[in-house]
């Protein structure tokens, strides 16, 4: 296999609502190397995969007249944040939503599976791939990448997600050392505590400096960085502490693309995404997030033919 590894950003996001058992099965279909879903916590400590804790803007909450007093405010990560939070419900309670597309206007043909969809846990997903991989022969494992979501805030309310993460990749066989996983956080602290109780890699987020690399090199095996870290001298220094470069988030619409690589003039129009992958896999890079993994997969594996001897 090329060793640029393809991550399917939130499942086929792009093409399905994100953070649903459908989203990751398209990403799956489309030959994605890794799925990532994050990881919320739910009120009897159930991990949910949703992009924030907050769920007023992905999920149907906010029509539910019966939640309408959850809503509230708090203090998450020094944020002021205001909405219906995954701490609040039970699983139960969750599993009556419905997922709803975070981006209508950038992606309105996914609307066409809001009201229809549903939340998913962490052991469907991991069940969803499970099952994957009983159908591809001697394809490799699916991948799995699961990000832990404000973890010091869940672990100051008494819903620690480290075990929990851990015993989920275990019954599915996703714990043994070797396993295709990758645990990421912007949490620091979150990945130490991990690095003293698996052996699977992790990942230390970055998103507006790099910071101290050699440091996150004592707990991390890789760093997953913004588009506008990834530098070739930071690939360079990357590889040098012996930290794979992962880097996000590659988006096929005008909003997310720069103006040389737009086409179209609406926000919403699709440009050209593949440009944009190859220029990042051309400074070394050891794997991307994307929301469109079928591009991503085919600008990889053309990348790979054309340059054999750069592939391990």
């Amino acid at each position: 296999m090329p060793n640029v590894v393809v991550i399917a950003h939130r499942g086929a996001s792009g093409e399905r609502p994100e953070h649903t058992l459908e989203s990751y099965r398209l990403a799956i279909e489309q030959g994605a190397d890794y799925i990532e879903p994050d990881l919320v916590m739910t009120r009897d400590g159930v991990l949910i995969a949703r992009h924030e804790n907050e769920i007023g803007g992905t999920t149907d909450v906010a029509a539910r007249g019966e939640f309408a007093g959850r809503r509230r405010t708090q203090i998450i990560d020094g944020e002021t944040t205001t909405g219906w939070f995954t701490e609040d419900f039970t699983l139960a309670e969750i599993k009556t939503l419905r997922a709803r597309e975070r981006l209508p206007e950038l992606r309105p043909k996914n609307r066409v599976f809001d009201g229809r969809v549903s939340v998913p846990t962490f052991d469907e997903i991991l069940q969803l791939a499970m099952e994957a991989n009983g159908q591809r022969g001697v394809r490799p494992l699916i991948g799995i990448y699961p990000e832990t979501k404000h973890p010091a805030h869940f672990a100051a309310i008494g819903l620690p997600q480290e075990q929990a993460v851990l015993q989920a990749l275990e019954r599915f066989g996703y714990g043994r050392e070797g396993s295709p996983v990758f645990i990421q956080s912007f949490d620091p602290n979150n990945l130490r505590q991990l690095s003293g109780m698996t052996h699977l890699p992790l990942v230390q987020l970055l998103e507006h400096e790099l910071g101290d690399m050699r440091g996150v090199a004592e707990y991390a095996d890789a760093i997953g960085i913004a588009k506008s870290l990834a530098t070739p001298e930071a690939v360079s220094l990357a590889h040098a502490l012996d930290l794979a470069v992962h880097v996000w988030t590659f988006r096929a619409e005008n909003e997310f693309l720069p103006t040389d690589l737009k086409i179209g003039g609406a926000a919403a129009d699709h440009g050209n995404l593949a440009g944009e992958i190859e220029r990042y896999i051309s400074r070394g890079i050891d794997g991307f997030f994307t929301d469109f993994p079928a591009i991503g997969v085919r600008v990889r594996d053309a990348t790979a033919r054309a340059n054999p001897h750069t592939q391990t």
